[in-house]
């Protein structure tokens, strides 16, 4: 195949100047053989396994990158739900699971592994009830280890023990994080209708319904949309979609490519690639400014919710015809902390807590990596969860949570988390109560388009 000089010029600007790149590669490791009645035995087995399988994953990304000259961001590890790998043995802390899951990473080098999890959406076993209390601790002595709970799904309603459970997780993992903005709160995710085959964190995990291992891929490039879209400004919205949706499809060939070569050579299957738009702190790099392009004055206006439903919607057309297997959430994330176009949003009036709720109707994931005042309640953040839950429930769709109620800093004030977590001014949270909507516990039941079979 021949490429024209504009063609490579192209393909360079979008890593050099439009920030392209691949998120993340994930390898899914299972370790539903590693369980024993033994904690220590299980662990053992654990380490074992992952380092075994593992080995090469971080060596393989940096070959990549090298020869292909594509910039791979994060290198993971996603495994099987803890609480189902330690269900069996004879300990109630799992906390150390956790510092099991960190010390490999570290070992091998990888940057993040998710799987500290449990699916709750319609009840609780002894293994899920462990892991869930454990998820303070664990979140606050580990630093590469990310947790997430599933507590509704489409077909199963909303299991609202869960989620006052979760409202007072969230507020103990940030008093045990207090010294650093409630970090450990930024590693925890609460999902409604969960993906098993995601390769984004917080809330990758490596589903029962996979194989013994495989390797997903995250792609990004909100600079690359937003390059597209300067040389169309005044045109209508059929020639933007148009733009996106070619744009994406470029931007997913390039991380079909990586991901099944880096599959080859650790010798795993290929699992999925999920195309989602996912910005990074750094200016060029943000979702909020695509939209603006758009022609917002500001990322939260009136408006947005039609021109992030546009994005995402063509994101996943494009994206979709460059990959045989799409998967994970795929179509545009908006984590406040992560994107300086939300940060400015907020800063500037634009985006409330309440236009971020109405949003994630139409995006890929839902209330992401968001500060709230240190003295919110467990029972307000299990409300605010609830509202996100019932959005995935009802548009069959999967929604989060990423709420990190910073101790000690108010509405106005600043966190930082560092890195890719970037920082996030505190959003003003409504004064109104909700405790005794929480205290009612049991489990909103499905709706009614669920009864599909």
């Amino acid at each position: 195949m021949l490429f024209t000089p504009l063609e490579i010029k192209e393909t360079v600007d979008m890593f050099l100047r439009y920030k392209l790149d691949i998120r993340a590669i994930t390898l899914g490791i299972s370790l539903l053989d590693c369980a024993s009645q033994s904690g220590a035995e299980t662990r053992r087995r654990m380490r074992e396994k992952l380092l075994r399988v593992a080995d090469g994953l971080v060596k393989t990304g940096r070959e990549i990158e090298t020869e292909y000259g594509i910039p791979i961001i994060n290198k993971r590890i996603a495994v099987t739900p803890i609480a189902l790998v330690a269900m069996s043995s004879d300990e109630d802390n799992y906390t150390p699971y956790a510092q099991t899951l960190d010390q490999v990473a570290q070992e091998l080098g990888v940057d993040f592994v998710g799987g500290f999890s449990a699916l709750v959406q319609k009840g609780f076993s002894s293994g899920d009830e462990k892991l869930i209390a454990s998820i303070p601790e664990a979140l606050s002595v580990t630093g590469r280890v990310c947790a997430s709970v599933n507590v509704a799904s489409t077909r199963s309603g909303i299991n609202m023990n869960a989620v006052r459970r979760m409202g007072e997780i969230v507020k103990q993992t940030a008093l045990k994080t207090a010294n650093r903005d409630g970090i450990g709160c930024a590693k925890l995710v609460v999902f409604c209708n969960a993906p098993e085959d995601n390769p984004f964190m917080a809330g990758a995990f490596h589903g029962t319904g996979e194989g013994e291992s495989c390797l997903n891929v995250g792609v990004s490039g909100p600079g690359v949309v937003k390059a597209a879209l300067e040389a169309y400004r005044g045109a209508s919205f059929d020639e933007l979609a148009d733009v996106i949706k070619k744009t994406a499809f470029k931007i997913t060939r390039m991380g079909q490519l990586v991901g099944m070569e880096a599959a080859q050579r650790l010798g795993v299957p290929f699992g999925i690639l999920d195309l989602s738009l996912a910005p990074t702190p750094e200016v060029g790099d943000s979702v909020a400014r695509i939209l603006e392009e758009m022609g917002l004055e500001s990322a939260g206006t009136h408006g947005t919710t039609a021109a992030l439903a546009m994005l995402t919607d063509m994101v996943k057309k494009g994206g979709v015809m460059a990959s045989t297997h799409v998967g994970g959430f795929s179509g545009a994330f908006i984590p406040v902390s992560e994107d300086e176009g939300m940060v400015a949003a907020v800063r500037n009036g634009a985006l409330s807590l309440d236009k971020l709720e109405a949003l994630t109707c139409v995006c890929s994931v839902g209330l992401d990596m968001i500060a709230l005042p240190g003295d919110t309640s467990a029972s307000t953040i299990a409300a605010i969860i609830a509202d996100e839950m019932a959005i995935g429930m009802v548009n069959n769709k999967t929604t989060a949570a990423r709420l990190i109620p910073v101790p000690g800093k108010r509405a106005g004030d600043w966190a930082e988390f560092g890195g890719l977590l970037g920082g996030a001014p505190i959003m003003a949270v409504n004064p109104a109560r909700s405790d005794a909507f929480i205290a009612r516990g049991g489990r909103i039941p499905a709706p009614i388009h669920s009864f599909r079979n």
